[in-house]
C-alpha cells in the first residue's frame, strides 16, 4: 500500500507555492487540501481588472503557483499528476495536484526548490555584458518541458519590442482606472503589493519598459542609465485558451527558477500583452505561436529582497 503525503507536507508545499510571482505581486491563488490533492484556485477578487479584464495573467500567476507547488511535491519525494480546470461546474478551480507514487532524489529539481526563496523581479539596470548561449538554451529547454517556447529577440525584433512596450505603456496609462488600481497594488499591504524597496529607479533614457511602481507615490526617485541592448526572450503557447494560459504560468516559472539558478536576473515585462493590438503585433498565430510574456534577462546587481507574501492562513482553506 502506497502512503501519501500528510495535510502536513501538503501544507508545507502550498507555502511553497505562495512564494511564485504574480502580477503586482497581487498573488490571486487560493489553494484547498483533499488529500492526496491539492486544489488550486484563482481568486477573483485579486484580478487586476483594468490592466487583466479577461484573467489572462491572472491565470499566468496561478500557473506559476502549480509549477511551484508540484516541484514542493517532488522535493518531498513525490510525484504528481496534474489536472487543469478539473471540474466544470467550478470555472474558478484552475488545476488540482494528486500525489502520486514516491519518488527518490534527483538534483536538478533540488536545485530549482533550492531557488525558491532567491527568485525575485530585479528592476535595475543589468550589466552590459552578453548572456551565453548555453545560459538561453537552458531557458528555452525549462519552457519546452511545461509546453512553452521562449525565443531569444534578434537585434530588429528586440528594438520592435521595446518600442511596442514603449506604445502599450502610454495606452495602459490612458485606460480609465489605471492609475487607480496601480496606487492600489504599490501601495499594497505588509502582505501583498509591490513595496518601494523593489520599485526600481527611473530609465534615465526612458528606454527600458519597466513597470514605473514609483510614480504615483510622491517620493523622490533616483535614475540610472539602463544597459543599451537588453536581453529579450518572448514566452509564447501554441494556443491561447484559459489551459494555455495556465502553461505559460508554470513554463514561467520554471524558466524564471532556472535562470535564478544560473545567477541571471530577471524582469518580466508584460505591458506589450496587455494591450490587445500590441500583443497581436507579437503572435504569430499563423505558426501556432501566441506571445504571453516578454522576459529581460541578464546579470544584475543584488537588489533588496522578495516582495511579501500572504500567510498560509490567508491561502489555505482550513480543513
Amino acid at each position: 500500500m502506497i502512503v501519501g503525503p500528510t495535510r502536513k507536507v501538503l501544507a508545507e508545499c502550498v507555502r511553497a507555492a505562495t512564494a511564485a510571482p504574480s502580477l503586482h505581486n497581487s498573488q490571486p491563488w487560493r489553494f484547498r487540501i483533499e488529500e492526496p490533492a491539492t486544489e488550486v484556485y484563482a481568486d477573483p477578487a485579486r484580478r487586476l481588472r483594468v490592466i487583466d479584464p479577461l484573467g489572462r495573467e491572472q491565470l499566468i500567476s496561478v500557473g506559476a503557483a502549480v509549477f511551484t507547488l508540484r516541484l514542493a511535491l517532488r522535493q518531498a519525494r513525490y510525484r504528481s499528476e496534474l489536472e487543469l480546470f478539473p471540474d466544470e461546474g467550478e470555472p474558478d478551480l484552475a488545476a488540482r495536484v494528486t500525489a502520486a507514487q514516491p519518488a527518490s532524489s534527483n538534483p536538478a529539481v533540488e536545485a530549482l526548490y533550492a531557488a525558491i526563496p532567491h527568485r525575485h523581479t530585479n528592476r535595475w539596470p543589468f550589466a552590459q555584458s552578453a548572456v551565453p548561449a548555453d545560459a538561453l538554451e537552458h531557458l528555452a529547454d525549462a519552457a519546452r518541458r511545461e509546453g512553452a517556447t521562449l525565443t531569444v529577440a534578434g537585434a530588429t525584433a528586440r528594438d520592435a519590442i521595446l518600442g511596442l512596450a514603449q506604445e502599450a505603456d502610454r495606452r495602459l496609462h490612458e485606460l480609465p482606472g489605471y492609475r487607480e488600481e496601480l496606487a492600489r497594488w504599490t501601495a499594497g499591504t505588509q502582505r501583498d503589493g509591490v513595496p518601494a524597496r523593489a520599485a526600481g529607479p527611473w530609465d534615465a533614457l526612458e528606454s527600458m519598459p519597466v513597470r514605473d511602481f514609483a510614480e504615483l507615490s510622491g517620493l523622490p526617485r533616483r535614475s540610472e542609465t539602463f544597459e543599451p541592448y537588453p536581453t529579450l526572450l518572448v514566452l509564447a503557447t501554441h494556443g491561447d485558451e484559459p489551459a494555455d494560459w495556465l502553461r505559460a504560468g508554470q513554463a514561467l516559472q520554471r524558466a524564471l527558477l532556472t535562470a535564478t539558478w544560473l545567477n541571471l536576473a530577471t524582469t518580466p515585462i508584460s505591458q506589450p500583452v496587455e494591450v490587445p493590438a500590441v500583443r497581436e503585433a507579437l503572435a504569430a498565430p499563423d505558426a501556432g505561436r501566441f506571445a504571453q510574456l516578454v522576459l529581460r534577462v541578464g546579470y544584475g546587481r543584488q537588489v533588496a529582497a522578495s516582495s511579501p507574501r500572504r500567510t498560509l492562513a490567508d491561502v489555505l482553506d482550513p480543513a
